[in-house]
Order: structure tokens, then sequence, then C-alpha cells
């Protein structure tokens, strides 16, 4: 897998939780700027969002990150 899938699973989480980046950035308690660049790739989503992330999708955290289709 390429190390840049799971900024496409983040925003497919997000769109199948028919949610925007604003209230995803509301429950990760940063900005819709800082999440927006997460989806992008510009910056690298932190391991204590990765773990929020997972925790309110019910997703692993391989699964956020690629390493597993089992989510």
């Amino acid at each position: 897998m390429n190390e840049m899938d799971y900024v496409k699973i983040l925003r497919n989480l997000r769109e199948d939780a028919d949610k925007t980046q604003t209230q995803i950035a509301a429950v990760l308690g940063t900005s819709q700027t800082m999440y927006a660049r997460y989806e992008r790739g510009a910056n690298e989503l932190p391991i204590h969002h990765l773990i929020t992330l997972s925790k309110y999708y019910g997703v692993s955290t391989d699964y956020i990150l690629g390493l597993s289709k089992e989510r």
C-alpha cells in the first residue's frame, strides 16, 4: 500500500459518515484548516488524532493507516 493511502481513507471515512471537515476538526479539537491539511497530506496526522478518529469511526488505527483492509 502507498504511504499516502491514509489521506484517502480519512476523507472516505468522513464522507461515509456524512460529516464536514469542520465537524471532524471539532472532534479533534483543531481547526478546519488544519484538518483539511491532514486530508490533503500536507501535514501528518498526529498519533493522538489518529487514536481519536479510530474511536470516533469505530475502526482500527491500522485500517486508517491503510495497513489493514479490516475495519
